[in-house]
């Protein structure tokens, strides 16, 4: 590793830092009203994470019921609330808005050398949608809860007494909106804000996957929108859109809903992606292999994403051929997510690689994708998914895929910027010890599963036969170990914010713009126009131990 001095030219100046965001103004009115897209960002940040934890609570309920076969905690009726709560919350609540509301939020705009978004109020806007359907959510909880599962399937969705249906269906609708916003919002500021010299392909891979996701958000969601709307109107009213008895059809409701949520699954994971995109180079000290397949694999996902949909009715009475065609194209979107896989791997051969804690989550990533993504294959194939249609296999790669990929990295993401937000460094032994009960307690929680699915057991059962109770407490198990690690996350991550070392501006090396101001940014990110370069050129970078962090030898930090 190279070092320099205090006393180098090329040391960072003496002198007070710049008013941080985090200190321009204060107090509770200063955030509510806020248009500094760092300030709504920490907001979404908050909230989703508050969401997490509610989450994670059902989630643990779910785990501790199924202990045992028969009763363990509470009857059928209570249990399937549980799951239908805990897979809403964290779909619509946390992976769909948690990496490119919250981190993308935050270094979008600094990632161009911009002040803000586009659009700051708008983003603002977006929030409180967020927050409204957030509140929905609970409130159809106070109301009598919902048990239809979180795809809300009729003509059950439409007949059941719970009182909490519509009340969540609406918030639903609303987060809906506020994705779409803030799709519309990341597509201008790409257009418009990037600064002189930052071409499309000079652009960081995060952007990419950025963009690529805003495109799906503006595409997709309208159609989840109205698909709610038909259900909220078909369950007040009664017109016979979905349900049967009344001349409806409900295999046209899953079309809907599918042709939504599939781009929805790409939705939670490109973002996810962009961040493995950025933190595997920076702690390989290498420059990412193959940028411009990379860039391009996020476009092509993007666009098969929204032809994919048909493989989760096998089952639903396709005729053959559309099944075949179906599963083709479902092989088809593997190929680009592969080709991010390859590089990744062909960027850490070679590398000088720190198993820093951003970097161990995003190892997690490509270990439990790669499963995730093989196991999808399997269920691509029409003679396998009639077997595993509708078992716990299908639990175990959607969690593979959902959390063991968009959460793992939007973990890593939160360690990889957390300095650049609060300004302090977390305890590195401690993170480390977080992610070693995470990545075990989640393998042991889900790998199960697969076994359980591949002989048979069924999802959404409250009840199962005794020769799956081991496995079922293998996985509940692993559950709790899960939660002990994410306790110990935010117990440090706290810590930190109250307590920590303050973070230089690069504690970590890397060449993207956000590294290039403060730590926490100005209010307005920059003082003057940051020089840019190659994003993943670390050659000029080198250590300072003074500041404890790094600068570069070319372009001095202001």
């Amino acid at each position: 590793m190279t070092t320099i001095d205090a006393t180098s030219p090329f040391a960072p100046p003496a002198g007070d830092p710049p008013v941080n965001y985090l200190t321009a103004t204060r107090g509770l009115r200063s955030w509510l009203f806020t248009i500094d897209h760092k300030r709504i960002a920490v907001m979404y940040l908050v909230s989703i994470l508050t969401a997490f934890l509610l989450g994670g609570i059902f989630a643990l309920l779910v785990r501790t019921e199924l202990w045992t076969p028969g009763r363990t905690i509470v009857d059928a009726d209570r249990y399937n609330q549980f799951f239908t709560l805990h897979g809403a919350i964290m779909i619509f609540l946390v992976l769909i808005p948690g990496t490119p509301a919250a981190l993308g939020n935050f270094v979008l705009p600094i990632m161009l050398g911009a002040k803000d978004l586009a659009f700051p109020r708008l983003n603002l806007l977006s929030y409180y949608l967020w927050v409204a359907g957030a509140v929905l959510a609970v409130v159809a909880i106070a109301l009598g809860s919902v048990d239809t599962g979180w795809t809300f399937y009729v003509p059950y969705s439409t007949t059941t007494s719970m009182g909490g249906v519509v009340p969540i269906l609406t918030g639903v609708l609303m987060l809906g909106f506020s994705s779409i916003f803030t799709g519309l919002n990341f597509i201008v500021t790409i257009h418009k804000l990037r600064p002189p010299g930052m071409g499309w392909f000079r652009m960081p891979l995060l952007l990419w996957s950025l963009y690529a996701t805003a495109i799906m958000q503006i595409l997709a969601t309208p159609v989840l929108a109205i698909t709610l709307l038909l259900l909220i109107v078909e369950r007040l009213l009664q017109l016979g859109i979905f349900q049967p008895g009344l001349g409806g059809d409900p295999l046209l409701y899953q079309h809907f809903f599918w042709f939504y949520s599939h781009p929805a699954v790409y939705i939670m994971i490109l973002p996810a992606m962009g961040v493995i995109s950025e933190i595997v180079p920076v702690f390989s000290r290498k420059h990412i292999f193959g940028y411009d397949f990379i860039a391009m694999s996020s476009i092509a996902i993007a666009m098969f994403s929204f032809f994919v949909w048909g493989h989760h009715m096998f089952v639903s009475g396709q005729s053959t051929l559309v099944a075949t065609i179906f599963s083709l194209l479902t092989y088809s979107v593997s190929i680009p997510s592969a080709v991010k896989v390859f590089n990744w791997l062909a960027t850490l051969r070679g590398g000088s690689i720190s198993l820093r804690t951003p970097m161990l989550y995003a190892l997690a990533f490509i270990c439990l994708f790669g499963l995730g993504g093989l196991t999808g294959l399997f269920l691509g194939a029409l003679a396998a998914n009639v077997h595993l249609h509708g078992t716990y296999f299908i639990v175990a790669h959607f969690h593979y895929v959902m959390m063991g990929s968009a959460l793992v990295a939007m973990l890593g993401g939160i360690h990889y910027w957390w300095p650049k937000i609060t300004g302090r460094l977390y305890s590195e032994r401690w993170g480390q010890l977080a992610f070693v009960f995470v990545f075990i307690g989640f393998n042991l929680t889900f790998f199960p599963q697969f076994l359980m699915g591949t002989h048979g057991m069924p999802r959404r059962y409250y009840n199962y036969p005794p020769e799956f109770q081991l496995l079922n407490q293998m996985s509940t198990v692993g559950s709790y170990l899960l939660a002990v690690g994410f306790v110990i996350m935010a117990v440090y991550l706290l810590h930190s914010v109250f307590a920590g070392r303050p973070a230089p501006a690069n504690p970590w090396g890397g060449a993207t713009l956000e590294w290039r101001c403060a730590s926490p940014p100005p209010t307005h990110n920059f003082d003057s126009p940051p020089p840019v370069g190659d994003p993943y050129d670390y050659r000029d970078l080198v250590y300072n131990p003074r500041s404890a962090g790094y600068v570069s030898a070319a372009r001095p930090a202001p």
